[in-house]
């Protein structure tokens, strides 16, 4: 059993205040304005941001309205990116929040395992937080369906091939017969000095969102190599760059018709200060 790292910091550590405190992200100005709906919406995928809920938290609200208003798949897969090595890694392990315990397809973990070479490594999951963060959220948005959910999480690092990761996902997605919903955790631009990326000094706020936004449109043109490309000319702080090139490589065989980009703003926007920002996105693919 993976026991909650984060909550606490990120995310309150009781299902009161965790519950209370989502209900006021999709509440918030900057949230969608209400919880999920009906489920009639087709969604593919999301991108949803994962730092601490009083920060990103209005933004991921968007992402997981948009989630909760889609059908339950057979599993949810997680990913996100490793910020504590170069090392990729799925877990099969079973993970617990203050809101219950979400359990592991061990069947497709097991064989994307094996396809893709990738090890199953949960001293790595352990101690990184981009997916412990999006569970709350899964689990809140399901809500009586939660204790049923099934996830395969997997981190990457700097050291997988992802067009043959891609191939290997279709292949155990069309072996097994799975309806695979994509759930992508990332920031986007990490500015500052405390994040050794400055590319300007001036017009900061005009210049981050006109750099995020370069990004996003690569992302909403499911434009992989170009978005690839962006990151490499730019060293781009995006941090989940590798989760979401991942994703632009999947998107034809989803048969994914709409990209949204449901939310954007910087921790900049929150606290006035973009000395040090942050940028989080929400983006929904359906």
């Amino acid at each position: 059993m993976r026991l909650p790292r984060f909550a606490g910091s990120f995310y309150p550590d009781n299902e009161h205040a965790l519950t209370q405190t989502m209900k006021q992200c999709f509440h918030h100005k900057l949230g969608p304005g209400a919880l999920p709906g009906l489920k009639t919406r087709n969604v593919k995928a999301v991108i949803a941001p994962h730092a601490g809920y009083a920060y990103s938290g209005p933004a991921a609200a968007w992402s997981y309205k948009a989630l909760g208003e889609t059908p339950k798949p057979d599993v949810y897969m997680i990913i996100g990116p490793n910020h504590n090595s170069f090392e990729t890694a799925l877990s099969n392990d079973s993970w617990q929040t203050p809101l219950g315990i979400a359990r592991t397809d061990s069947k497709f973990v097991i064989q994307l395992s094996r396809n893709a070479n990738i090890p199953i490594n949960e001293q790595l999951h352990a101690v990184e937080h981009s997916l412990e963060v999006q569970l709350p959220f899964l689990q809140f948005v399901l809500g009586e369906q939660a204790p049923a959910l099934k996830i395969a999480p997997l981190i990457l690092g700097i050291d997988t091939d992802l067009k043959e990761l891609a191939l290997a996902i279709k292949e155990v997605i069309i072996d097994q017969g799975k309806n695979v919903f994509f759930i992508i955790s990332s920031d986007f631009t990490h500015y500052g000095r405390f994040y050794h990326y400055m590319p300007f000094t001036l017009n900061v706020k005009k210049n981050i969102y006109e750099l995020d936004a370069k990004a996003l449109n690569f992302i909403k043109n499911l434009d992989a190599d170009g978005f690839k490309n962006f990151i490499d000319a730019t060293q781009a702080t995006i941090c989940g760059a590798k989760p979401i090139e991942l994703l632009l490589r999947l998107a034809k065989g989803l048969k994914i018709n709409k990209v949204l980009v449901e939310q954007y703003y910087t921790s900049g926007d929150l606290t006035g200060d973009y000395k040090n920002s942050v940028s989080y996105a929400s983006v929904v693919f359906e």
